[in-house]
């Protein structure tokens, strides 16, 4: 069984990028550091480092174990932190997240603030996670609370999937455009456009919904040649290479140089969810407890 120590070692070689470097920003002999390498590799059966004297690459093996080293000290460092935090009398820190179509806008901006003001022991910090990696986030204890786009197509039945609120999509084009001045479009008038995000395999959010109601039309999105699922979109449509269409709030944000046209029909909106661990501590279901009471449309949780 591999040891924190070992994993703490690795990750410092592989970082340093020699054992030389390493052994001296760890404070020990490059001969017991070398030892430990041999000790996991004969432990995994499997060479995790290649060698020579001026090079140093990692294996197949290598690579992989790196990469869940990484996850799992910064698991562990967290969790030291919380308790130093409790043991200071403070409660910790959470972790929100949220996707780049579910904006920071004035009530989630309050909330926060309102909810620092009430727990001042709890700090927040806030990243940016497409919807499904918030899922998954969520799941492996890496994030707390996440702020996503419905659909998220991967469920996970640890984790709440609750709806908070529904709002308006809108068709964001290039000020040229020949819909520019028209007060609403519908959506099937967008069949012949070019959409600079297109939906993927294996990722719900914003673009899946878009692709939903689309099809709903007849029609699939036809994909330009220059994409973005994030915030970029709204520049890729400021730059002429297509249409894009996002939430009120995000379109609210958009550059100049752009058109806002209202979708016509009310089955054009796109939901908000808020997601937490089902066996989330006390100052993560607060903090969930207040989105639904201050964002949240009153309704039960989703399937």
């Amino acid at each position: 069984m591999l040891t924190h120590r070992q994993l703490r070692y690795f990750v410092e070689i592989v970082d340093a990028g020699s054992f030389s470097l390493a052994a001296e920003r760890l404070f020990i002999a490059q001969s017991a550091l070398s030892r430990q390498v041999r000790e996991m590799e004969r432990e995994l059966q499997a060479a995790l480092l290649e060698r020579d004297t001026r090079h140093m690459e990692m294996t197949a093996a290598g690579r992989s174990l790196y990469t869940d080293a990484r996850r799992i000290l910064a698991v562990l460092e967290d969790a030291a932190a919380r308790a130093s935090h409790a043991q200071r009398g403070t409660e910790g820190t959470l972790q929100l997240l949220h996707s780049s179509s579910v904006p920071l806008n004035a009530p989630i901006l309050a909330l926060v603030q309102q909810h620092s003001e009430q727990h001042p022991g709890v700090s927040i910090e806030v990243s940016q996670a497409s919807s499904e990696h918030q899922a998954l986030d969520v799941h492996e204890g890496r994030a707390d609370v996440g702020l996503a786009r419905a659909h998220i197509l991967r469920r996970f039945g640890d984790v709440h999937y609750v709806p908070l609120y529904e709002e308006p999509l809108v068709a964001v084009v290039p000020a040229g455009h020949a819909m520019a001045g028209r007060a609403s479009v519908p959506l099937d008038a967008l069949r012949h456009e070019r959409f600079v995000a297109t939906p993927h395999l294996e990722r719900g959010g914003l673009s899946h919904r878009v692709a939903e109601l689309c099809r709903a039309q007849g029609f699939q999105p036809l994909a330009a040649s220059v994409r973005s699922r994030k915030w970029a979109q709204l520049a890729l449509v400021q730059g002429g290479f297509g249409i894009a269409v996002v939430p009120e709030s995000m379109a609210r944000l958009a550059p100049a140089g752009v058109c806002l046209l209202p979708l016509e029909g009310g089955d054009c909106t796109t939901g908000v969810l808020a997601l937490w661990r089902r066996d989330a501590p006390a100052l993560v279901q607060r903090f969930a407890d207040a989105l639904q009471a201050s964002l949240g449309a009153k309704v039960g949780e989703s399937s």
